[in-house]
């Protein structure tokens, strides 16, 4: 819930939960055009789309695929990325349940991470280290709320609109646990090939973020505020591997960002976003979003219909 205090710095808030609320009617374009005010302070210009955020506004209404479901649930995920780029990257699944309340505990190992399906930007993870520590009534609570929550109906993410709601139990990968946790690798692919990576470090504590390009040159880019390291990240062992993974991956795609982790010198898949920051994403330097935008190309899409 946003505080009172926040209310009071930024005016906006107040529309943003209004539109949260109320906004459900609203069809895609205008509920966008009303979200992306409040989010930025910025008008969405659709018609003439420049920037990397008002393209991705642009995607969401004109971009939509039926195996863009798949493609973003967590679960579903796995098989559809196992088919393109082999079993071997992919994160065991342990089980998976329509509620919460059904986890059969018992035939979980002592360590092992809860996710639900249809959630984005970490959103509904539940790490677990020790399963005889875990208090299990608050992480169902947890899980319940997350279960509620609606990228569609926020954001207007239409891949999200129709993923089935579950949770699923995943193998625990070394050092997830940890203070910090394991280290996010996320390629942003334009037109197909991945041109950036940001490393991100420490999710769970003092997170900072530090973007590449393809030659591993680091480029002083900060988005919503995040900061770069103070040192900056050593070149993971397999980066080749996860760029030519993005490559398959982001075939036939104007935008997608696909994610992976770097364990004990073994690659792994996490997931595909076709929204980062769900195109809200505030940039500095600011002439990076509109740099970003001009490698997306929309003019393959025919909006005349």
């Amino acid at each position: 819930m946003t505080s009172l205090t926040s209310y009071i710095k930024n005016p906006r808030n107040i529309g943003k939960s209004m539109l949260y609320r109320f906004g459900a009617k609203l069809p895609d374009a205008p509920y966008l055009k009303l979200m992306y005010y409040f989010q930025t302070g910025k008008k969405l210009n659709l018609r003439h789309p420049k920037t990397f955020n008002e393209k991705l506004q642009w995607l969401k209404l004109h971009n939509r695929k039926p195996e863009y479901t798949t493609m973003v649930d967590k679960y579903a995920a796995k098989a559809y990325v196992a088919n393109i780029i082999g079993e071997e990257y992919i994160v065991p699944t342990l089980g998976v349940w329509d509620n919460p309340e059904d986890i059969a505990w018992d035939e979980l190992p002592r360590q092992f991470v809860l996710k639900t399906t249809h959630g984005g930007g970490g959103k509904g993870v539940i790490i677990c280290r020790d399963k005889e520590q875990l208090d299990k009534a608050e992480t169902v609570r947890l899980l319940q709320a997350a279960m509620k929550h609606n990228f569609y109906k926020n954001y207007r993410e239409w891949p999200y609109k129709d993923v089935k709601h579950r949770v699923i139990a995943e193998e625990y990968l070394s050092g997830e646990g940890e203070e910090g946790g394991i280290k996010d690798y996320k390629f942003y692919c334009f037109n197909g090939k991945p041109l950036y990576c940001v490393v991100i470090s420490g999710r769970w504590k003092n997170m900072v973020n530090d973007y590449f390009d393809m030659e591993w040159v680091h480029h002083p880019i900060t988005l919503k505020g995040i900061p770069f390291a103070e040192r900056v990240p050593e070149k993971p062992q397999h980066f080749d591997t996860m760029r030519q993974l993005a490559t398959k991956l982001a075939a036939g795609q104007p935008h997608i960002r696909v994610d992976f982790y770097e364990v004990s010198g073994k690659v792994y898949f996490s997931e595909l976003t076709f929204y980062s920051s769900s195109g809200y994403g505030q940039f500095t330097p600011a002439e990076c979003d509109e740099i970003w935008g001009n490698l997306i190309n929309i003019n393959q899409f025919d909006t005349t219909n």
